[in-house]
């Protein structure tokens, strides 16, 4: 059986190395650069965590690291079903028989696909890191590689970084339109043009996947994406005992993005309904979309943790495109994707992000928090047309600076406002130019 399984994994280490380099479109993802620790390459199924290691590989090889340097490995081959953590060293002394020279003198790159198909693979990866000289990154499609649990597991030495769905500018370079110039250079034609791919973008979302394909096939491919995560990432992953309960939850959460949800409204609403189901278990099945990247929440914007847990959670989910699968109101909600577009572009740029209401009654969008310090209210309009809109965003604003008086005020819309210009302190920007930023 061992030499069996040698010889599986002496001809894959042989195919990889001796591959072509992907054509891969470019990920926009920050990567941590801390020697001696792996980097988790993490995020929802489909998303692109397989592409990233392909990326960074070629990365790697331009810059200088000869191909028998970079293994990549894939664990999703039936051959190694029955693959254990002791075997895990078949693969480490294979890869040094093929290239004696890498060993201890160079430092090697190993990316690792899928891992978390090998039980007791954290120890492995550990005693990886402590006793060969190579730079080490982890990624896999199953809940088992979630952040928290890689943390725990690796005991301090693993890094995360998430890969999402293409962002606006991703998507622009996927299709071959990423802009050569700024924004702000653009014709007449360029800018209606860039407008156009932006209404696209809200409405079909930047699973690499669904690019491209029309409508039915969109919404086929994007119901299976979430059904999977709900099946095999939450149900059979967290065991759980009322798995209608969760799709309820699931059809709600995403038929209502970027609204509020109070998990003790949801569960006066089950108990209307006869459907018997603690507070507790309601919390934990949000947590687990979460862990899943199925979707995001935010908390209310304040010191005060008893407000913070009483007050609603907006909730998001993890690509426009899945927005338009639950919600049965029969509209557009442009608004809401971009909104969720936003959202999903301060998360990549860093921000730790809350929502802000006010003791007046106002409401605002989004509260970020940069990793400098730098503070900043956003409110997200599709359309400022109305200049009762107008009126009520910038009254918002207004009120939320007095308690964050050292914060940026600015408003995200699709369309510019007619008439009057915007109070000084307040910028506008408009959607496509402050996603390609």
């Amino acid at each position: 059986m061992e030499s069996q399984l040698r010889t599986v994994i002496r001809q894959k280490i042989i195919d990889a190395q001796a591959a072509p380099l992907l054509l891969l479109t470019r990920r926009d993802v920050w990567l941590p650069a801390v020697k001696d620790k792996a980097t988790a390459v993490i995020g929802m199924r489909r998303a692109g965590k397989t592409s990233l290691l392909w990326q960074i590989l070629a990365d790697r090889h331009a810059q200088g690291t000869p191909r028998e340097g970079l293994l990549y490995f894939s664990f999703e081959d039936e051959r190694l079903a029955d693959m254990q953590r002791h075997d895990l060293d078949l693969l480490v002394e294979t890869f040094y028989q093929l290239n004696p020279a890498w060993r201890d003198g160079r430092r090697a790159t190993f990316f690792l696909d899928e891992i978390q198909l090998v039980p007791g693979w954290e120890l492995f990866a550990r005693r990886l890191l402590d006793s060969e000289n190579i730079e080490l990154f982890l990624s896999g499609s199953s809940a088992r590689l979630l952040s928290r649990e890689v943390a725990t597991s690796m005991r301090g030495r693993a890094m995360e970084a998430v890969v999402s769905p293409f962002s606006f500018r991703e998507m622009l370079r996927h299709a071959g339109r990423e802009p050569a110039k700024p924004v702000d250079r653009f014709t007449k034609a360029e800018r209606s043009q860039l407008g156009k791919d932006l209404q696209d973008y809200l409405a079909q979302g930047g699973f690499p996947e669904a690019q491209g394909l029309d409508s039915r096939n969109r919404f086929e491919l994007l119901r299976t994406y979430v059904d999977v995560v709900l099946l095999r990432d939450v149900v059979e992953r967290h065991n759980l005992s009322q798995p209608q309960v969760l799709h309820w939850m699931v059809r709600q959460l995403l038929g209502n993005a970027a609204g509020a949800f109070s998990i003790n409204k949801f569960h006066a609403d089950l108990k209307s309904r006869g459907v018997a189901v603690g507070k507790d278990t309601l919390h934990s099945y949000l947590a687990h979309l979460e862990d899943a990247f199925l979707l995001s929440s935010l908390d209310l914007a304040t010191d005060s943790e008893r407000r913070r847990q009483v007050n609603p959670r907006k909730v998001y989910p993890v690509d426009t495109g899945l927005i338009a699968l639950f919600d049965r109101s029969g509209k557009a909600n442009v608004g809401h994707a971009l909104e969720t577009a936003v959202l999903q572009e301060l998360q990549r740029r860093g921000n730790q992000v809350n929502y802000v209401r006010t003791p007046a009654g106002f409401e605002v969008d989004f509260y970020a928090r940069g990793i400098t310090g730098a503070e900043t209210l956003i409110q997200v309009c599709a359309d400022l047309d109305n200049p009762d809109t107008l009126a009520r965003e910038v009254r918002a604003l207004q009120d939320a600076a007095q308690a964050w008086p050292n914060a940026s005020l600015q408003i995200i819309a699709l369309n510019p406002p007619r008439g009057d210009a915007l109070p000084s302190r307040i910028q506008l920007h408009m959607a496509p130019d402050w996603l390609l930023v």
